[in-house]
């Protein structure tokens, strides 16, 4: 179900250089919440898989790293206890970024920091040519991939925020109404 606060001001404004959301279309704003929800649900969905899955861990991904910065993946799983950190940060960073985006809360640091987990995820594995790849990684092309693509749907829908609109975000930050010019 979305929920499409009424009361906010056509206008659009600028405070603290970023847009407030006020002036989108019926059409943008379910565009854009669609494209959170799906996103968020990518996220959460992998990070709870992760946590139910008995003996998981990253291991294996950051051990078989390949590129530029291969090295400082294989120096994360190299010590058991750096692994266990790195473990349980990818999986409940995971969950939480994939839950407060479904239901709109705290997107904006939120979209940060899904932004830099995909970054590295792309990072351990960039698909660039003349490298090869040691994990089978689907979506994968020449220097796009899905994990860039995500990323730069997250810097969208960072640029256009829709929870103080849709979300649990309406009801905590409530969209003040500027005066009409």
């Amino acid at each position: 179900m979305i929920i499409i606060r009424k009361n906010i001001n056509p206008k659009s404004h600028m405070k603290n250089n970023s847009i407030t959301p006020t002036n989108y279309s019926n059409c943008q704003i379910i565009s854009l919440t669609f494209l959170r929800v799906l996103i968020g649900w990518h996220f959460l969905f992998e990070g709870l898989m992760k946590l139910y899955t008995p003996g998981w861990t990253a291991k294996s991904y950051l051990l078989g790293s390949v590129g530029p910065f291969s090295s400082v993946f294989h120096v994360l799983a190299s010590n058991q206890t750096i692994l266990s950190i790195v473990d349980n940060m990818n999986e409940w960073g995971l969950v939480l970024i994939g839950l407060g985006l479904f239901i709109g809360l705290f997107e904006k640091p939120l979209k940060v920091g899904g932004i830099l987990l995909l970054l590295l995820y792309y990072l351990a594995y960039p698909p660039f040519p003349g490298l090869s790849v040691n994990a089978p990684l689907e979506g994968s092309y020449w220097i796009v991939n899905k994990n860039l693509i995500e990323m730069a749907a997250l810097v969208v829908l960072y640029v256009f925020p829709s929870s103080q609109i849709t979300g649990i975000d309406s009801f905590i930050f409530k969209t003040k109404n500027l005066p009409r010019e």
